[in-house]
């Protein structure tokens, strides 16, 4: 008895923290949609009590939709995001599964190699990565975008730790029933590591949406601006103007929150080999 009376008070604690740190982190995306949808007789820095708008108007969005090449800015990030995650889920997977399943001299030394490349800073590659780009003739394209988030060490021992937890009974009566390696890494792995490969895309997607740094500096040409180089943009030339510049912020970060929203319940670890047909 003595236990349970004490067990609420401890949990209470607990979930009253947690709620804390929620509001914590969500006070930003607040204030940013409040700004969005003040008009301009509204303060915007006011006290805390005013975050919200008195009366929200959409005015800000349409204003920003309509005079500035949003539309073009959120095609381009869904294009290279989306060719992004389908890369690394491809070109990761393919690295994993030998990695994981398959036995050959210098594997364990090649994914020491791999993960060692986690604590190498972006800026250190960044200036070899531009010179190789412009060499290829990527500059200002969407592949010279996409070219440095083609795979990931990440990505790769993400899945490989994923394959290892893959009984070996399928591998094996997938080879009974004839299957190469590729056929098994395509009938058998991939579905049976699924929850795996949406978290990976949804970091990756991540990511590759809100990448500002590399865009900005391979591409010079605005119809190959990404949303957040569209976002700068706007920024300069309004001159700080936060009531449109948080319109167009939020814009750009309602994709990834609808994505997540929408994709999370498949992070969800199942049963492995639950997607694997018989």
């Amino acid at each position: 008895m003595d236990q349970a009376n004490f067990a609420v008070p401890r949990h209470l604690g607990r979930y009253l923290l947690l709620t804390g740190i929620a509001l914590l982190m969500l006070f930003p995306l607040v204030w940013l949609l409040g700004t969005a949808l003040k008009s301009p007789t509204e303060d915007i820095f006011g006290s805390l009590l005013q975050i919200w708008p008195q009366r929200p108007t959409l005015a800000n969005f349409l204003t920003v939709w309509q005079n500035y090449p949003f539309a073009r800015y959120l095609g381009n990030s869904l294009l290279v995001a989306s060719l992004t995650v389908g890369f690394n889920l491809l070109f990761c997977s393919l690295a994993a599964y030998p990695l994981a399943r398959l036995n050959f001299w210098g594997r364990d030394t090649l994914l020491a190699a791999i993960v060692a490349t986690l604590m190498i800073p972006f800026q250190l590659v960044m200036i070899p990565l531009y010179i190789l780009t412009v060499q290829l003739g990527l500059r200002n394209t969407y592949l010279g975008i996409i070219f440095p988030g083609l795979a990931s060490a990440f990505g790769i021992f993400l899945l490989r730790q994923a394959f290892q937890g893959v009984p070996k009974e399928l591998e094996e009566a997938a080879r009974i029933d004839g299957c190469t390696e590729l056929g098994i890494w395509w009938h058998v792995m991939l579905p049976a590591v699924r929850p795996a490969l949406v978290t990976l895309g949804i970091f990756v997607f991540i990511g590759a949406w809100s990448d500002f740094l590399w865009p900005l500096i391979v591409l010079d040409q605005p119809d190959y601006f990404t949303l957040p180089l569209g976002v700068a943009k706007l920024a300069s030339a309004l001159d700080f103007d936060w009531r449109l510049i948080a319109a167009g912020s939020v814009i750009s970060i309602a994709p990834i929150i609808v994505l997540f929203i929408f994709a999370q319940r498949y992070i969800i670890p199942t049963e492995v080999g639950s997607g694997v047909k018989g």
